[in-house]
């Protein structure tokens, strides 16, 4: 299995960690069960493309992004289907090179693609250059598919100066308004400060890391899944 060593924000930024958690007993209480919807409507078909963020890195296949992010949806009425295709290191290179294949696997098509990658880039040493062209040939091949696509925007580190930073982290939003796209910023934001929600490698998130990801983002997810024609 090889290793993702994702580079997404230095150590420093993560020591700020937030205050304790209440009990569960004491979570429980808050969350009365009446606010679970029925689920309705036709199916959507929802395809999570990225890499180990989204593959779930050291935890469990349930415990993965998409999976909780099918469970949040369909505990919001919404019946939802979400895919996992995320693969652990993948670059934008390479995920340029197996989107076509991915989607020509799913029957039906997807009605909404997340596509989430990009930090590996920074590990690799792609320049800013490659990471963009790699994204116009996927959101390209998406859009000629007719494929909706909610684009999960990422931050380079400070630590890899200003010049390439501003580069780096300006892709995401020119792309999102150049080709229509739905758009989170910076889907960590949520997380990014708290080391307790990484795990020991402070990168990838922990179980509850993942659980905070999916809260904060699943209403734009839902925003963005086109209405049953």
């Amino acid at each position: 299995m090889q290793l993702c060593r994702l580079s997404i924000v230095p150590a420093i930024i993560l020591l700020a960690a937030c205050g304790s958690e209440a009990p569960p007993a004491e979570r429980a209480q808050r969350e009365p069960a009446a606010d679970v919807q029925p689920v309705m409507g036709p199916e959507r078909h929802v395809l999570a493309f990225g890499d180990s963020l989204f593959a779930g890195y050291n935890v469990a296949q349930e415990d993965s992004y998409p999976a909780k992010l099918q469970a949040a949806l369909r505990a919001r009425g919404v019946n939802a289907r979400v895919t996992n295709a995320g693969v652990s290191g993948d670059t934008s290179a390479a995920g340029r090179q197996r989107l076509a294949f991915t989607l020509d696997a799913q029957d039906p098509k997807p009605d909404l693609v997340i596509l989430e990658l990009g930090g590996n880039d920074l590990l690799r040493g792609l320049s800013p250059e490659e990471t963009r062209a790699n994204f116009v040939a996927m959101l390209d091949e998406l859009k000629k598919r007719d494929i909706p696509v909610l684009l999960m925007g990422m931050r380079a580190p400070p630590n890899y100066g200003s010049e390439f930073q501003q580069t780096f982290d300006a892709l995401y939003p020119a792309l999102a308004k150049e080709y229509g796209t739905a758009f989170i910023p910076f889907w960590l934001e949520s997380i990014y400060q708290d080391q307790s929600l990484f795990q020991q490698d402070r990168i990838h998130p922990t179980e509850d890391g993942i659980e905070a990801l999916v809260g904060a983002t699943v209403e734009q997810v839902m925003g963005a899944i086109p209405a049953a024609e």
